[in-house]
Order: structure tokens, then C-alpha cells, then sequence
């Protein structure tokens, strides 16, 4: 079977798809609906099957065959993005600027040691780092306020971004040196649960470290905002350890002997499928994922 359908009918086969709607489609696209239903129709055609149950007055239902489909069309979707983001990659050569965008609780020292590698590998290449709390990395990278992200696994990502992971730093439950806990040689699950838990405010995302064990929670955006409270008693908390490790918090914490600690906090790279990285950004991360594995 020869190939007639065309990726602007794949385009409005997911949108109509992830809507559920060809007139919310057809506003988008600025068309009429009738285009946008006729589009889909020989696509149909096109490939011999019925993406789409059509009934009066009822939201379009993708049948067997549409959701069978659904992935793939997304899938050539994201190849096309791939390959003309490499292609303009090849065109502009090494980069001019490099804007980073990094979770504020990344490990400082691998970062700082990557970026002083960089200087030294392309000495013209100007810089621009910008930290932010949970969910705000990917968000810059969206709007295209940053060309790179270094974050902390989740499992919601925007369908835009690439992901490729680095490396991983240790988790462990801490709490402040004047909490009930902190004379505790074994702290159990039961026990933990009789306290406050600080915990990450992680929207509709989860991680390690994201799971309530306590029915007593207070819930900040930052690790770092979650330390201090340790600090003032406020309760324990699953941390980082290079934050647990950061120099102004030496001797105000306590690492717990406990029952259950999350696993390690995976490390990732994360950038636009529509703009690769360049010459730069894929050196940076190759030398981030060794810094990240020298750091253990």
C-alpha cells in the first residue's frame, strides 16, 4: 500500500484525539470544521481504517484501531520534530549562548565543576545559568526561556522535551538536632509516623522522596526551604544527602538510622525534541554524567 496520508493530517488526527473535539481543533488551526472532518476522513481512507465512533451530538471516541494508532502518529510526530531540529542544529554550528536551567537543589560542586570544564573547552561561549524550584525547570524550557535542564526525576513531563538521564544522587532521612527522633539508634515506620513529615510540594508529579509516610505534613517547593525547617524542629524529612551536607547546615542535622528511606533522586538532562542540543550542550551534559558519577 502506497503512503498518501501527510503529517498535517497525523497533526490533526492527535489533536482531535487529546481534545476529543474537532470544533476545539478547528479553532486552534483557524479552519472550518468541515476542513478539519474531512482532513480525518481520508486519512481514514488513507490508511482503510476508522480512527473515530461519530455520533450526533457526541464527542468523537477513537475506536480499536484509532487507539492503536494514536502512539504510533505521535510517535512520527516527534521523528519529524527530531530531524529538523537536527537539522538546523547542523546549520548553526557550535552555539553563541547556552542558557541552563537547573532544580536549585542540584549537587553544586559537579555543576561548578562542569561549567569551569566548559569555560575551558569553548573559552567564546557565553553562559547563562538560572535555578529554579521543582516544575519550574521544565517550564522554562517550554516557553523557551532555556535551551538545557539539569532536574530531579518525575513522572510528568511535557510531551515537548527530550530526557535522557545523567546519574543519581543518594537520599536520607534527616531530622534537626533538637527533635524527639534525633536519639533514636533505629527509627521505625511506625514511629516516623507519629511526627511531622516536611515533604516536597510535588503538584501532580511523583518522585522519591514524595510519598507521605506521616498523616502530619507541611509541604514546601524547595529542598532547601524544607531544611531550615529541620533546623527549627519543625519535624523529618527525606533530603539529598549533598543538601543534608551543605555547609551552613553541618552539625544542625541528623542522618536517621530508619526502617524505610526513598530511593536515589535520578538526575536528568532535559531539553526541547525541536531544538537539540548543540556542539556545547552535549559536551556539558557528557561531562555533567561523569561529574554526577565521580560524586557516588
Amino acid at each position: 500500500m502506497s503512503v498518501q496520508w501527510n503529517l498535517d493530517q497525523l497533526r490533526l488526527f492527535v489533536g482531535v484525539a487529546e481534545k476529543r473535539s474537532f470544533s476545539a481543533v478547528a479553532r486552534d488551526q483557524r479552519k472550518a470544521q468541515s476542513a478539519i472532518s474531512s482532513a480525518i476522513a481520508l486519512l481514514e481512507t488513507d490508511l482503510g481504517v476508522t480512527l473515530f465512533e461519530r455520533s450526533s451530538g457526541r464527542q468523537p471516541k477513537l475506536t480499536e484501531a484509532g487507539e492503536a494508532l494514536l502512539e504510533e502518529a505521535r510517535e512520527v510526530l516527534r521523528q519529524c520534530e527530531r530531524l529538523n531540529g537536527r537539522a538546523l542544529a547542523l546549520m548553526r554550528g557550535q552555539e553563541a549562548m547556552l542558557r541552563l536551567a537547573q532544580d536549585e537543589a542540584m549537587p553544586y560542586q559537579p555543576v561548578i565543576d562542569s561549567l569551569a570544564a566548559l569555560a575551558e573547552r569553548f573559552p567564546t561561549l557565553e553562559v547563562q545559568l538560572a535555578s529554579a524550584a521543582q516544575g519550574d525547570v521544565a517550564r522554562k524550557l517550554v516557553e523557551r526561556r532555556a535551551d538545557l535542564g539539569l532536574l530531579f526525576y518525575h513522572d510528568q513531563i511535557p510531551e515537548a522535551l527530550e530526557r535522557r538521564v545523567l546519574g543519581s544522587v543518594e537520599m536520607v532521612t534527616v531530622c534537626g538536632r533538637g527533635h524527639p527522633l534525633a536519639n533514636h539508634d533505629y527509627v521505625t515506620c511506625l514511629e516516623m509516623a507519629r511526627h511531622r513529615q516536611l515533604l516536597m510540594a510535588t503538584q501532580s508529579s511523583v518522585y522519591p522522596g514524595s510519598e507521605q509516610a506521616s498523616p502530619q505534613v507541611w509541604r514546601a517547593d524547595s529542598f532547601y526551604v524544607l531544611a531550615e525547617w529541620l533546623r527549627s524542629g519543625l519535624g523529618w524529612a527525606w533530603l539529598p544527602r549533598h543538601v543534608v551536607q551543605y555547609p551552613a547546615y553541618l552539625g544542625d542535622m541528623v542522618e536517621l538510622n530508619s526502617e524505610w528511606t526513598p530511593p536515589a533522586l535520578v538526575v536528568e538532562l532535559v531539553w526541547r525534541r525541536d531544538e537539540p542540543l548543540g556542539p556545547a550542550a552535549r559536551w556539558l551534559a557528557e561531562r555533567f554524567a561523569v561529574q554526577l558519577q565521580a560524586l557516588g
